[in-house]
């Protein structure tokens, strides 16, 4: 299999994990710091659905890509 099928099956599979389950980003950042005290926020984000959805179009067109190279023998 060439390096571009490849690439393409894994954002193929990124992109339809996404749409399917969604993803959650979080992070956490200290807000105030005083000795050993500390408060800190935890914030989470979403990643929105149209980026999945373009990760498995692109994977697709990779794979595509990929399996016409392989036809013609380069």
């Amino acid at each position: 299999m060439s390096p571009s099928v490849i690439a393409g099956i894994l954002l193929a599979i990124f992109g339809a994990v996404i749409l399917i389950r969604g993803l959650d980003m979080g992070s956490q950042r200290s807000v105030i710091a005083v000795g050993d005290v500390q408060a800190s926020i935890q914030t989470r984000r979403s990643v929105p659905l149209w980026v999945g959805g373009a990760a498995l179009a692109g994977g697709v067109v990779l794979i595509g890509t990929g399996l016409q190279r392989r036809r013609r023998g380069a």
